[in-house]
C-alpha cells in the first residue's frame, strides 16, 4: 500500500501541468495581502499552479478550461499553515509507542507493557506522549513505574512536550547513570532517595538520548511520509519545522528528489550547527518548485511549563524552590543571534517562561540597531509574559508565534504553576495584538495535535472540546475570526519569509486551499473544531480527497 501511494504522489508531481484550471461553485474564503476578507464564487488556476483569478458570481468564466471542479457550494479556504510544529518528531510519533492518549499511570503502563509484547524485535522502546497532569498523577512517574510494565529492556518516553524524558533502570544502566551523575547546564536529573529517579528534564535528557540506537535514514524516510499524509488529512499544507538537524533535512531533500514532497516546509535549523551545515553561508532559495527552504534557526531559552522547565521572574506557585531553567547564557543568546543574522537567517527563539520573554525582547532590544537588514525576529509559544512586556513585541517588531491549543490543554496546570495572580499575562493572544504585535499560529505537533480547526476553534472562544470553561478562560484574551484564520495563513506565510507565495489565495499565489463542509467565518467553536477537509489542493493539484 505504502508503494502505491508513494507511486501516486511521484506521478501527481510529474503530471502535465493544466492550461487553465477552474474550482467553481464554491463558498471562497480568503484574506487578501492587508488581511481584509475576501469572498468569491470560482478561482482560476493557471499552469504555475498559481491563483490566476477570483471569481464572482457574475464574471465570465474560462469557457473551455483543461480541468473542472465543480464545488458543489462548499467552503474554499486557503491552505493552512502550521507556524511551528516537528515533522519528523510527527511522523516518529505515528510509528513508536504514543501515549498521549493515556488518562492514567496504571493505563499508560498497560500500553507499554502491549507495545513491548508486540515488538519483541526491538532492543529500546521508544516513545512519546506522556503527561503526569492528565493522569492526575501530582508527581512525575519513576524508573520503578516503567521497570513494573518492561523490567528486562530499555525504555526511554519522552514527554508530550518534549522537554522531559523517563527511562526505566535498564535504560539507565544503558546511558551509565548513577547516583554521581551530575545535572548538566540547562538540564536537571530528577532525584528520588539520593538516586535518579528516571525522569530527565531538558538539558539532561541527552544523558539518555545519547544511548540510544540513533535511527536509520530509511526510519526518518517512513516518519517523513507518514507525517505528510497526516498533514494532508488535516488540510496542513505548508509548516514551519522548528529545530531541523541535519539527518531530517536530508530526508527532506531525498523525498523532493523522488517528487514524493507535498507539503511545503520552512525550516528552521535546530541551533547554529545544524544551520550551518545545512544551509552554508546564507537561508537556501526555496526548492522543488517552492516546496523546501531553509529560512533560519531555533534557539531554545527555556524549558516548558509542564516540566517546570520553563524559567519564571518568580518561583512556580506549586515549587517554591524552582523558577525554570534558562538553557543560554545572556551572551550565549546573543551571540547566537548575531551569528546567525550576520548572515541573513532568521531567528526564532523558544521561550514560554516570563523570565525567558523579558530576557529574550532584551536581547533583541540590544541587538536591533545593529544587524543589518529586515530580521523578523520570532518569539515561540510566548506562552507567559509579564504584562509590562506584552508592548515590547510591537515595539521590536517581534512576531509571537504561538499555539492556541496550548492554553486549552495547559489551562488547569497554568493556574497550578503560576497561581490566580500570574495569569494576566498568560495566552494573552488579544492583548498582544491590541498592542500591535503579528500572531502566527500552529501547533507544535507532536506536542499537540497537528489538526488546525481545534486551534481556530480554541483561538475565538477559549474553551476546550468540551466547551470548557463556560464563557472561556480569560475570554478577554480571544480573538475574532478573521484574526483566527489569518494566524493561521497570511501571517503564518509572513513569520516565514513566504508571504509572497503562499497564505492568501490572491492572484499570483501559490493555488494551496482547501474544500471544507461549513464556513468558518459562521460557524460555532463547536463546528468549526469538528471540521475536516474534504479536499487538500497544493499549486493547483488535489493531494487529498476524504474517503478516497
Amino acid at each position: 500500500m505504502k508503494r502505491l501511494l508513494l507511486a501516486s504522489l511521484a506521478l501527481l508531481l510529474t503530471a502535465p501541468a493544466h492550461a487553465d484550471t477552474l474550482v467553481d461553485n464554491v463558498n471562497g474564503i480568503t484574506l487578501d495581502k492587508d488581511g481584509k476578507l475576501v469572498r468569491f464564487t470560482g478561482l482560476v488556476i493557471d499552469s504555475q499552479g498559481k491563483v490566476k483569478q477570483l471569481l464572482d458570481r457574475k464574471d465570465k468564466r474560462p469557457e473551455r478550461p483543461d480541468f473542472k471542479e465543480d464545488g458543489k457550494g462548499k467552503t474554499l479556504i486557503p491552505g493552512l499553515i502550521d507556524a511551528h510544529g516537528h515533522v519528523i518528531g510527527m511522523g516518529f510519533q505515528l510509528m513508536l509507542l504514543d501515549l498521549s492518549e493515556t488518562k492514567s499511570l496504571a493505563e499508560a503502563q498497560a500500553a507499554i507493557r502491549k507495545y513491548a509484547a508486540d515488538n519483541p524485535e526491538m532492543p529500546w522502546i521508544i516513545g512519546s506522549g506522556w503527561n503526569q497532569e492528565k493522569w492526575g498523577l501530582g508527581r512525575f512517574p519513576t524508573a520503578a513505574d516503567l521497570d513494573a510494565a518492561v523490567p528486562d529492556r530499555a525504555v526511554w518516553l519522552s514527554r508530550v512536550d518534549g522537554h522531559a524524558g523517563w527511562a526505566n533502570t535498564a535504560a539507565m544502566n544503558a546511558a551509565k547513570i548513577t547516583a554521581t551523575s551530575k545535572s548538566p547546564a540547562g538540564g536537571r536529573i530528577e532525584m528520588e532517595g539520593g538516586k535518579p529517579s528516571g525522569v530527565f528534564v531538558d538539558a539532561a535528557m541527552a544523558l539518555v538520548d545519547n544511548a540510544k540506537p540513533k535511527p536509520l535514514a530509511r526510519d526518518v524516510d517512513r516518519a517523513l511520509y507518514l507525517a505528510q499524509q497526516k498533514l494532508l488529512e488535516q488540510g496542513i499544507t505548508a509548516i514551519a519545522d522548528m529545530g531541523t538537524t541535519i539527518e531530517e533535512w536530508q530526508a527532506y531533500r531525498r523525498a523532493g528528489d523522488k517528487k514524493q514532497l507535498a507539503v511545503r516546509i520552512m525550516s528552521y535549523g535546530g541551533d547554529i550547527d545544524n544551520m550551518t551545515l545545512i544551509a552554508g553561508g546564507e537561508p537556501t532559495p526555496w526548492l522543488y518548485d517552492d516546496r523546501l527552504r531553509m529560512v533560519g534557526v531555533k534557539l531554545y531559552l527555556d524549558g516548558a511549563l509542564g516540566s517546570r522547565g520553563a524559567w519564571l521572574k518568580q518561583p512556580y506557585s506549586d515549587a517554591p524552590g524552582q523558577k525554570g531553567l534558562p538553557l543560554l547564557t545572556p551572551a550565549q543568546l546573543r551571540n547566537k543571534m548575531v551569528r546567525a543574522s550576520m548572515d541573513k537567517f532568521q531567528v526564532a527563539i523558544h521561550a514560554i517562561g516570563d523570565a525567558a520573554n523579558a530576557e529574550a525582547l532584551d536581547a533583541i532590544a540590544d541587538l536591533n540597531a545593529d544587524l543589518p537588514g529586515e530580521r523578523r525576529w520570532r518569539i515561540e509559544h510566548a506562552q507567559i509574559i509579564d504584562p509590562i512586556d506584552i508592548p515590547r513585541f510591537a515595539q521590536l517588531k517581534v512576531i509571537a508565534s504561538m499555539q492556541p491549543v496550548h492554553q486549552t490543554s495547559d489551562r488547569l496546570m497554568a493556574e497550578a504553576r503560576l497561581g490566580p495572580d500570574r495569569l494576566k499575562g498568560a495566552y494573552a493572544w488579544r492583548s498582544l495584538q491590541t498592542a500591535g504585535a503579528r500572531l502566527a499560529f500552529g501547533s507544535d505537533v507532536p506536542v499537540e495535535s497537528a489538526n488546525p480547526f481545534p486551534g481556530i476553534a480554541a483561538a475565538i472562544s477559549r474553551t476546550d472540546a468540551s466547551g470548557q470553561p463556560f464563557g472561556g478562560w480569560r475570554p478577554e484574551e480571544a480573538v475574532n475570526r478573521e484574526t483566527a484564520l489569518d494566524g493561521f495563513t497570511r501571517t503564518a506565510a509572513y513569520a516565514g519569509f513566504a508571504e509572497d507565495r503562499i497564505g492568501t489565495l490572491m492572484p499570483g499565489m501559490r493555488a494551496d486551499f482547501l474544500i471544507v463542509d461549513s464556513d468558518p467565518m459562521l460557524a460555532s467553536p463547536d463546528e468549526i473544531r469538528r471540521m475536516t477537509p474534504l479536499e487538500t489542493w497544493i499549486g493547483g493539484y488535489r493531494y487529498y480527497k476524504k474517503g478516497n
